[in-house]
Protein backbone atom coordinates (compact mmCIF):
# COMPACT_ATOMS: atom_id res chain seq x y z
CA UNK A 1 0.00 0.00 0.00
CA UNK A 2 2.46 2.51 0.81
CA UNK A 3 4.15 1.91 -2.88
CA UNK A 4 1.58 2.81 -4.40
CA UNK A 5 0.94 6.21 -2.27
CA UNK A 6 4.39 6.83 -2.92
CA UNK A 7 3.97 6.61 -6.95
CA UNK A 8 1.25 8.94 -6.95
CA UNK A 9 2.98 12.18 -4.57
CA UNK A 10 5.63 12.22 -7.81
CA UNK A 11 2.99 12.77 -10.20
CA UNK A 12 0.79 14.93 -8.86
CA UNK A 13 0.85 18.27 -10.57
CA UNK A 14 0.17 21.80 -9.09
CA UNK A 15 -0.62 25.34 -11.13
CA UNK A 16 -2.97 28.11 -11.48
CA UNK A 17 -5.66 28.61 -14.06
CA UNK A 18 -3.95 31.38 -15.66
CA UNK A 19 -1.06 29.19 -16.35
CA UNK A 20 -2.84 26.10 -17.82
CA UNK A 21 -4.84 28.76 -19.90
CA UNK A 22 -1.91 29.98 -21.54
CA UNK A 23 -0.16 26.86 -21.77
CA UNK A 24 -3.03 25.58 -23.74
CA UNK A 25 -3.21 28.58 -25.93
CA UNK A 26 0.52 29.10 -26.34
CA UNK A 27 0.52 25.55 -27.57
CA UNK A 28 -2.55 25.09 -30.21
CA UNK A 29 -1.78 28.59 -32.16
CA UNK A 30 -3.79 28.61 -35.74
CA UNK A 31 -2.65 31.41 -38.03
CA UNK A 32 -4.39 32.37 -40.69
CA UNK A 33 -1.87 33.17 -43.70
CA UNK A 34 -2.47 36.82 -45.29
CA UNK A 35 0.37 36.84 -47.86
CA UNK A 36 0.67 39.44 -50.37
CA UNK A 37 3.50 39.09 -52.03
CA UNK A 38 7.49 37.53 -51.86
CA UNK A 39 7.05 36.62 -48.26
CA UNK A 40 4.19 34.33 -48.83
CA UNK A 41 6.72 31.63 -50.35
CA UNK A 42 8.30 31.71 -47.56
CA UNK A 43 5.81 31.40 -44.98
CA UNK A 44 4.88 28.85 -47.09
CA UNK A 45 7.88 27.18 -46.91
CA UNK A 46 7.51 27.17 -43.43
CA UNK A 47 4.75 25.16 -42.95
CA UNK A 48 6.34 22.85 -45.20
CA UNK A 49 7.65 19.13 -43.88
CA UNK A 50 11.05 20.31 -43.73
CA UNK A 51 10.44 22.87 -40.68
CA UNK A 52 7.42 21.25 -39.69
CA UNK A 53 5.75 23.87 -37.26
CA UNK A 54 3.03 21.01 -36.60
CA UNK A 55 5.47 19.96 -33.63
CA UNK A 56 5.00 23.52 -32.07
CA UNK A 57 0.90 23.47 -31.79
CA UNK A 58 0.81 25.48 -35.23
CA UNK A 59 -1.57 24.58 -38.00
CA UNK A 60 -2.59 27.01 -40.87
CA UNK A 61 -6.59 27.94 -41.01
CA UNK A 62 -8.14 29.15 -44.21
CA UNK A 63 -11.20 30.86 -42.27
CA UNK A 64 -10.72 34.24 -39.86
CA UNK A 65 -13.10 32.63 -37.44
CA UNK A 66 -11.20 29.49 -36.80
CA UNK A 67 -7.83 31.42 -36.19
CA UNK A 68 -6.25 33.32 -33.25
CA UNK A 69 -3.08 34.36 -34.92
CA UNK A 70 -2.99 36.69 -38.55
CA UNK A 71 0.52 36.52 -40.40
CA UNK A 72 0.92 39.23 -42.77
CA UNK A 73 3.41 38.19 -45.27
CA UNK A 74 4.36 41.19 -48.26
CA UNK A 75 3.88 44.73 -49.51
CA UNK A 76 0.00 45.85 -48.26
CA UNK A 77 -1.43 48.22 -50.44
CA UNK A 78 -4.08 50.42 -49.61
CA UNK A 79 -6.65 49.28 -51.71
CA UNK A 80 -5.96 45.97 -49.79
CA UNK A 81 -5.82 47.66 -46.24
CA UNK A 82 -9.87 47.32 -45.99
CA UNK A 83 -9.90 43.63 -46.49
CA UNK A 84 -6.81 43.16 -44.04
CA UNK A 85 -9.08 45.07 -41.60
CA UNK A 86 -12.40 43.00 -42.19
CA UNK A 87 -10.72 39.93 -42.19
CA UNK A 88 -8.81 40.94 -38.52
CA UNK A 89 -12.41 41.86 -37.00
CA UNK A 90 -13.80 38.35 -38.09
CA UNK A 91 -11.39 36.87 -36.06
CA UNK A 92 -12.34 35.30 -32.65
CA UNK A 93 -10.43 36.86 -29.08
CA UNK A 94 -7.78 36.90 -28.02
CA UNK A 95 -6.23 37.54 -31.56
CA UNK A 96 -2.70 38.21 -32.53
CA UNK A 97 -0.23 39.38 -35.11
CA UNK A 98 2.67 38.80 -37.27
CA UNK A 99 4.29 40.56 -39.63
CA UNK A 100 6.41 39.26 -41.49
CA UNK A 101 8.92 40.68 -43.72
CA UNK A 102 10.43 44.52 -44.08
CA UNK A 103 7.33 45.22 -46.06
CA UNK A 104 4.91 44.63 -43.95
CA UNK A 105 6.64 46.20 -40.88
CA UNK A 106 7.70 49.38 -42.67
CA UNK A 107 6.81 49.26 -46.45
CA UNK A 108 10.09 48.29 -47.51
CA UNK A 109 11.49 50.07 -50.47
CA UNK A 110 8.24 50.45 -51.81
CA UNK A 111 7.68 54.78 -50.59
CA UNK A 112 4.68 55.26 -52.41
CA UNK A 113 1.41 56.60 -52.16
CA UNK A 114 -0.44 53.44 -52.49
CA UNK A 115 1.59 51.16 -50.20
CA UNK A 116 1.01 50.95 -46.49
CA UNK A 117 3.81 51.95 -44.80
CA UNK A 118 3.25 49.68 -41.81
CA UNK A 119 0.55 46.97 -41.24
CA UNK A 120 0.12 48.66 -37.70
CA UNK A 121 -1.46 51.24 -39.19
CA UNK A 122 -4.37 49.34 -39.53
CA UNK A 123 -4.15 46.42 -37.13
CA UNK A 124 -2.27 46.31 -33.75
CA UNK A 125 0.95 43.98 -34.60
CA UNK A 126 2.53 41.64 -31.49
CA UNK A 127 5.85 40.56 -33.29
CA UNK A 128 7.66 41.87 -36.52
CA UNK A 129 9.86 39.22 -38.25
CA UNK A 130 12.63 41.42 -40.24
CA UNK A 131 13.82 40.44 -43.24
CA UNK A 132 13.30 40.93 -47.45
CA UNK A 133 12.38 37.92 -47.50
CA UNK A 134 12.62 36.84 -43.95
CA UNK A 135 13.86 32.92 -44.14
CA UNK A 136 11.59 30.19 -42.19
CA UNK A 137 13.76 30.45 -39.15
CA UNK A 138 13.24 33.49 -38.71
CA UNK A 139 9.11 32.88 -38.56
CA UNK A 140 9.73 30.01 -36.70
CA UNK A 141 11.63 32.39 -33.93
CA UNK A 142 9.03 35.03 -34.62
CA UNK A 143 6.31 32.48 -33.35
CA UNK A 144 8.30 31.36 -30.50
CA UNK A 145 8.68 35.03 -29.11
CA UNK A 146 4.61 35.16 -29.79
CA UNK A 147 4.51 31.79 -27.38
CA UNK A 148 6.48 33.26 -25.06
CA UNK A 149 4.18 36.64 -24.85
CA UNK A 150 1.38 34.49 -24.73
CA UNK A 151 2.72 32.56 -22.06
CA UNK A 152 2.93 35.62 -19.65
CA UNK A 153 -0.34 36.52 -20.56
CA UNK A 154 -3.41 37.03 -17.43
CA UNK A 155 -7.07 35.60 -18.22
CA UNK A 156 -8.48 35.43 -14.90
CA UNK A 157 -9.76 38.64 -13.71
CA UNK A 158 -9.45 39.27 -10.12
Amino acid sequence: MGLIEHRFEENFITTTVDQLISWARKSSLWPLTFGLACCAIEMMTTGSAHYDLDRMGVIFRGSPRQSDLMIVAGTLTWKMAHVLRKVYDQMPEPKYVISMGSCAASGGLFNTYSVVQGVDQVVPVDVYVPGCPPRPEGLMYGILKLQEKIAKEKYIRK
